[in-house]
């Protein structure tokens, strides 16, 4: 699907906010890369593998995923016969271990694997060695330090070198606290300079403690002499310093020569794990938005019950219900402006991508989506200066694209078709470019402020009028969607509201056609009639709820009584 209209219904945002519940590398690279499929059955495959995610979330809780870094360069060098660094073996035995806690998570025993068809083969797929990855863990602490217990040579040279230095030292502590030679020091400390043990001396002393000169301090008053006492201690003390590098040199080739039969199983792991990050930032990222796995239906509908934007407040947004594709394949959304039938047209369509995305949407069980081929969106003002392009032709430049291109199974979302020129043209060629994509089969939600789009919606097979509540009363939309109500701009009443002379009112009502007043009330009374239905039978519903608790109550006092009928 073109990134051009994903972006017009804010998908990226989406993408953004999925990459923010993943820890590696790899995960945020492909929630960042994640597109709609126009393949049902992958659509199917992708959503399943999220609800088994979902599902194993709720049971045994995150899963235990850690931040790993790239091996790639690592398993190259390994294959090359190369020498690993000891943080590059530690890279490799943590891919291992967070593999080997992978496989445990799964393992658990309230786990029934045969319910995780496609999650099982993932987890299948981990390699685990604990013997290779528990002996990088006992030769290296960090990055910096290979352990006393990598190898037997390398303890006896340390311990070998403790005992040196500690000879050393105290051979210069006697120097220190001499009183010949106290009062030539400049500090009364041991030092280190060019890995050899010295005294800081002062510049005018300098003949009178017999050594080597190793430095000289930036203002030239001291020295750093290496006594001649201590020179064949810190002569032993660099060579088995040497002997310490060769080993350790021997240990880390050691080391690696372990990992180098098994570089595709490591690059396996990373990217596995990588994969199961993605799959659970899926999972993760439903839980915040209260998301079920929609059905997939063959029929080219969308039936979306309380459906709710995914980048609005849970706590602010309103719900709405559509179904359109089974008795109408245009839907035509018309009311005031700021009453929400952009946020409608924006629900519907990133709520229908993200599904073709494999990600569970923010409605209640039951809502229904088709894959479709595209999903088109022309969602704001592309108006250009620098191209020379008004509102009304930006917005033509995308019709026509989405005409040239649009099929039988696509979708497409239009916001004020044929704005921005002359309003009888431009409803004129609104219900041209309507009657066109419901010829070719299109399902389409468009929203416009043209009566004579209520009017042929009226009248024509195939398309149904909608709008968008608002309450004039208080100067509030409500933002909910009514469906087979065509909407009122409610343009008098608002200025009225806000305190227009009425003699500007009366002249603007003398001035409109009968024909569009008599349209107009029949629509107010239409509407009326849909508010007071919808609040009978939200009263209806109430009534039916406290029956039903009712009876139940009484199924229960009946069976406690003939329980204790029974007992006498």
């Amino acid at each position: 699907m073109n990134s051009y209209y994903l972006n017009k219904l804010e998908y990226n945002k989406i993408l953004e906010i999925l990459s923010n519940f993943c820890t590696t590398f790899i995960g945020k690279r492909l929630c960042l890369e994640l597109l709609p499929s126009n393949d049902k059955n992958k659509v199917k495959q992708m959503l399943q593998e999220t609800s088994e995610a979902t599902s194993i979330l709720y049971k045994a809780g995150s899963a235990p995923i850690y931040d790993i870094t790239d091996i790639t360069i690592y398993l190259k060098l390994l294959e090359s016969d190369g020498v690993l660094t000891a943080k590059a073996l530690l890279d490799l035995a943590n891919i291992l271990k967070n593999a080997n806690e992978l496989k445990k998570y799964f393992s658990q025993n309230f786990i029934d694997q045969s319910n995780y068809v496609i999650l099982v083969n993932y987890f299948n797929m981990l390699y685990t060695n604990e013997d290779l990855y528990n002996n990088v863990f006992k030769s290296i602490l960090d990055e910096n330090t290979v352990s006393d217990d990598a190898s037997s040579t390398l303890k006896t040279i340390r311990k070998n070198q403790r005992k040196l230095e500690q000879n050393i030292k105290s051979s210069l502590n006697n120097i220190l606290h001499s009183s010949t030679y106290s009062k030539y020091l400049q500090e009364n400390v041991v030092t280190i300079r060019n890995d050899r043990y010295v005294l800081p001396v002062k510049e005018e002393y300098r003949a009178q403690i017999k050594g080597f000169v190793h430095d000289i301090s930036s203002t030239g008053s001291t020295v750093f002499i290496e006594p001649l006492s201590i020179f064949e201690l810190n002569n032993e003390l660099n060579n088995l310093k040497i002997e310490e590098k060769i080993e350790i040199e021997k240990i880390l080739k050691n080391l690696s020569q372990s990992f180098t039969p098994y570089t595709q199983n490591l690059k396996l792991d990373q990217e596995t794990i990588g994969l199961l990050d993605f799959v659970f930032a899926k999972a993760k990222y439903s839980k915040t938005i209260y998301g079920i796995t929609p059905i997939i239906n063959e029929n080219k509908q969308i039936n979306l019950k309380n459906a709710r934007h995914p980048l609005i407040d849970i706590k602010q947004v309103v719900p709405i219900n559509i179904e359109i594709g089974s008795k109408y394949s245009s839907l035509i959304i018309t009311g005031p402006n700021t009453g929400g039938k952009t946020v409608t047209l924006k629900t519907v369509g990133l709520i229908t991508v993200m599904a073709c995305s494999g990600l569970n949407i923010p409605a209640d069980d039951g809502s229904e989506i088709f894959v479709f081929d595209n999903v088109f969106a022309d969602i704001g003002d592309d108006q250009s200066i620098s191209n020379s392009l008004s509102t009304f032709s930006s917005h033509m430049v995308n019709i026509v694209d989405i005409i040239n291109t649009s099929t039988s199974n696509s979708l497409i979302l239009v916001d004020e078709l044929g704005s921005g020129t002359d309003p009888i043209e431009g409803a004129n060629l609104a219900i041209s470019i309507l009657q066109y994509f419901h010829d070719i089969g299109s399902l389409v939600i468009c929203t416009t402020h043209y009566q004579e789009l209520k009017n042929f919606c009226l009248l024509t097979d195939g398309f149904e009028n909608a709008s968008c509540e608002f309450d004039v009363e208080n100067m509030k939309p409500t933002y909910k969607l009514l469906v087979g109500i065509p909407g009122k701009s409610n343009a008098f009443a608002i200025s009225k509201r806000l305190g227009l002379k009425q003699e500007i009112l009366d002249k603007a009502s003398s001035l409109m056609k009968s024909d569009d007043i008599s349209i107009e009330e029949l629509m107010k009374s239409i509407y009326d009639n849909k508010i007071e239905i919808e609040k009978e039978k939200e009263n209806i519903q109430k009534n039916a709820n406290q029956i039903e608790m009712l009876r139940k109550s009484l199924e229960k006092e009946n069976t406690d009584g003939k329980r204790h009928e029974q007992e006498l």
